[in-house]
Parts: C-alpha cells; sequence; structure tokens
C-alpha cells in the first residue's frame, strides 16, 4: 500500500458517498474502501449494485431499500461486531440528505469509530449536465441547497419561498413529484421568465434533462414523465446570455493577486 494512503480498518463504518449514479464518479478512497469491505449496507434504489459491484464480488451486499433505519443499524452493528470492514453506501455525497446523523449518532452511544467518504453530489453532475456553472460573476454567486416539506417538514424560516426570495440560484431537492405546487409557490417570489431546468438520474445511462422557465418548467416535466431521482434548478446563472458576458475578475488582464501583475488592460466584453 503507498505511503499516502491511509489504512482501512476493521471494526469501523465507513459511510461511503457513491456518487450521482455513474460508477466513474466514485471516488478513489470509495472504491478503494468498498472493495476492502466485508459488509456493503447500500440504498439500492438509488445506487447501481451491478455496475459496482465488480469492484467487490465477495463481500455481503445488503439493500436497505426496504430496511427501517433500526434494521440498517442493526446490519451495520453486526458487521462490526464480527469485525469487518463496514460500508454505508449512500447515493450521491452522505452530508446531503444522507440521513448519516441518526446513524453516527447510535455508532457514536456505542463507542464504534465511523468515517466519511465524501461523494460526487447530484447536484454537480446536474450541473454537468446542462453545462453550466452554478455561479456566474455579477449574476449570482450564492447557490442554496434545499427541498420542499413533505413528509419531513421544514425547519420556520426555510420556506421554499423565503429561500428563493433571495434571488440566488436555487437547487431544490426531494420535490420533483409535487413540481406544479412547487413552480406555483416560486412564482410569488421569482419571475415567471426565470430560467429554470430539471434533470433526473444525472450521469446514469437514461439521464434525462428538461429546460424552460419558472412558468413552463413543470410542464416540461410532465412531458416528460419524471417522477423521481430528479433536481430542479432555478436561477440566471441557467441564461446563456448571462454565461457569454460573465467574466471573473480573478482572471482579468488588469487585475494582479500573488501569481500575476495586471498590467494589460482587460478587452472589453462582447
Amino acid at each position: 500500500m503507498a505511503q499516502n494512503l491511509r489504512k482501512t480498518e476493521r471494526g469501523r463504518v465507513y459511510f461511503i458517498g457513491a456518487g450521482p449514479g455513474d460508477p466513474d464518479l466514485l471516488t478513489v478512497r470509495g472504491a478503494r474502501i468498498l472493495g476492502e469491505a466485508d459488509r456493503i449496507v447500500f440504498a439500492g434504489s438509488l445506487v447501481p449494485e451491478e455496475a459496482l459491484h465488480d469492484l467487490n464480488s465477495r463481500g455481503l451486499w445488503v439493500d436497505s431499500a426496504a430496511l427501517t433505519r433500526e434494521q440498517i443499524i442493526g446490519h451495520l452493528l453486526e458487521g462490526v461486531a464480527n469485525n469487518e470492514i463496514v460500508v454505508r453506501l449512500a447515493s450521491g455525497d452522505p452530508s446531503i440528505f444522507g440521513a448519516m446523523a441518526e446513524m453516527t449518532t447510535e455508532l457514536d452511544l456505542r463507542g464504534i469509530p465511523w468515517e466519511v467518504v465524501p461523494g460526487v453530489s447530484s447536484v454537480f453532475a446536474a450541473a454537468a449536465a446542462l453545462r453550466m456553472e452554478l455561479t456566474l460573476p455579477e449574476v449570482s454567486q450564492t447557490v442554496i441547497l434545499t427541498r420542499t416539506a413533505g413528509r419531513t417538514p421544514m425547519p420556520a424560516g426555510e420556506e421554499i419561498e423565503a429561500l428563493a426570495a433571495h434571488g440566488a440560484t436555487l437547487v431544490i431537492f426531494l420535490s420533483i413529484d409535487r413540481i406544479e405546487e412547487l413552480a406555483a409557490q416560486l412564482l410569488t417570489v421569482r419571475d415567471p421568465a426565470t430560467p429554470a431546468a430539471v434533470v433526473a438520474r444525472a450521469s446514469w445511462d437514461n439521464e434525462v434533462v428538461c429546460r424552460g422557465t419558472l412558468a413552463t418548467i413543470a410542464g416540461e416535466v410532465r412531458k416528460a414523465r419524471i417522477m423521481r431521482q430528479a433536481l430542479l434548478i432555478l436561477g440566471e446563472a441557467l441564461d446563456p446570455e448571462r454565461r457569454k458576458k460573465a467574466r471573473s475578475r480573478l482572471y482579468a488582464a488588469d487585475f494582479t493577486h500573488g501569481f500575476r501583475e495586471g498590467n494589460v488592460p482587460d478587452p472589453p466584453r462582447s
């Protein structure tokens, strides 16, 4: 093993972000630990098991799609009790809507060591599919990641209208099945012409992209028959004309910083 790679430890739980779906987007560290694991508890409805199974064909794969929280934790504890290398394989990145805290709390209560291996979130895979930046100079320098209230209510002050009113780039997870209701809420605070896009199953072979405006996106989603595993991106950063004109001061010819002396007038914007 190379000296710069941390040793994988038995009796420890690794929360690994599997990425958005394309197995090539699993991190090198995630793939290495997954290959060494004795037990992999994975979200079968979201993680492409068949694509990742080649990394580890000897370990025990446990699909958690139909399991309760207690049953999932039970599998993690059983693996630790057997001195196994245990992986909880989550979609995207475990830190975004990953339901990780409720599991790590139980591990902490028992003094069981655990570690997080970050993954590529679907928000970044969606931006890649749209060939866009989520931020643009002088257009939007803030990105809000959120969801709408469903069976899990939103905390006070995090209502979708309050967040949308900021005018920032808005990325909304776990809400596409209520797209008409969501669009109606957003229309109370954002211009109907605001650029919008929905990406379903970002990076998968059956990825679907819908583009439109806040006024039209619900209809585009219904025409595409998208009901789940999708997110909505809303904001002026999606506007292709604004993207053409956006210029970063960091790379401006007249901008001086620690690695370059700015001594040439910045060319005018086209």
